[in-house]
C-alpha cells in the first residue's frame, strides 16, 4: 500500500521531520513531534524500562516498521551512553529511499553530528544481511511484511511502530500480536504508541499483560505489553 502513495517530508511540532502520506493523512511519526514520540514511547517506556529489570549482555530488539530509522538511531545513541550491546532487527515492507533520508534532520535535531555516518550506514547497509554498525550495535534490516514474521523466542523488546489502525487495521490484529508474543522471550516487552481498546484486547487475547501508560505529546495514553 505505502509504495504507491504520494509521500512528502514535513516538519513536526518539535522541529524534527517525518514522512507524510497526504492521501491518508497518515505519518511515519507523530505530527506533534517525531523525536519526542520516539524518546517517550520506545526509549523511556521500552528500552529504559526493560534495562531497569536487569542486565543484558546483548539486548535483542525487533522493530516493526523500520521506516526512517529514527528509532534505531535514537536507540544507538542511548545504548552508547551506557555501553549496552544491541542486536537490532528492523522489519519494513516499503523501505524509505536514500533521497528521502537526505531530507530527514534527525542527526541535527539530536545534536549528533559526530554520528552522521552511523545514521547514513543504517540506511545504506544491505537488506537481509547483518551489518556491524559499531562494535556494540548489530543491525539486520528485513524487507518483509509483518504478517510473514516467524521468529520464536528471539527478542527481549519489540518496538511496534506500524501504521495506525485507522489505515491498516490488519496490522493490529490478534494474528499479528500472536506473532509478536511468539517472537518475544519470556518477560519480553512490546511498546507502542497506540492505546486503542481493540488493540489492548487483541494483545490480552494472545496472553500479554497490558499496561496503559501516559502517552507522548498529542496522545493521552500508550500501551506496554509484557509476555508472561
Amino acid at each position: 500500500m505505502k509504495g504507491n502513495l504520494k509521500r512528502e517530508i514535513i516538519t513536526t511540532s518539535d522541529g524534527s521531520t517525518t514522512i507524510h502520506f497526504p492521501e491518508l493523512d497518515e505519518h511515519y511519526h507523530s505530527k506533534h513531534g517525531a523525536i519526542n514520540e520516539a524518546k517517550h514511547v520506545f526509549i523511556k517506556n521500552g528500552f529504559d524500562h526493560i534495562l531497569a529489570s536487569g542486565k543484558f549482555p546483548e539486548l535483542n530488539i525487533l522493530e516493526i516498521g523500520f521506516g526512517t530509522g529514527l528509532n534505531a538511531f535514537i536507540t544507538y545513541l542511548q545504548a552508547l551512553k551506557i555501553n549496552q550491546n544491541i542486536n537490532y532487527v528492523g522489519v519494513e515492507a516499503y523501505p524509505v529511499t536514500l533521497d528521502e533520508v537526505k531530507l530527514l534532520n534527525y542527526v541535527d535535531q539530536l545534536s549528533a553530528l559526530n554520528y552522521q555516518t552511523v545514521f547514513n550506514e543504517m540506511h545504506e547497509s544491505s537488506w537481509e544481511d547483518q551489518s556491524t554498525i559499531s562494535s556494540s550495535f548489530l543491525l539486520t534490516k528485513r524487507k518483509q511484511f509483518f504478517t510473514d514474521i516467524r521468529d520464536e523466542n528471539c527478542f527481549d523488546l519489540i518496538y511496534f511502530d506500524a501504521f495506525g489502525a485507522r489505515v491498516q487495521p490488519e496490522l493490529w490484529s490478534v494474528d499479528v500480536f500472536k506473532k509478536m508474543y511468539e517472537a518475544l522471550m519470556d518477560k519480553g516487552v512490546l511498546v507502542t504508541y497506540s492505546a486503542k481498546g481493540s488493540v489492548r484486547r487483541a494483545m490480552q487475547e494472545v496472553g500479554f499483560v497490558v499496561e496503559r501508560l501516559p502517552g507522548p505529546p498529542g496522545k493521552r495514553e500508550m500501551l506496554r505489553a509484557t509476555k508472561n
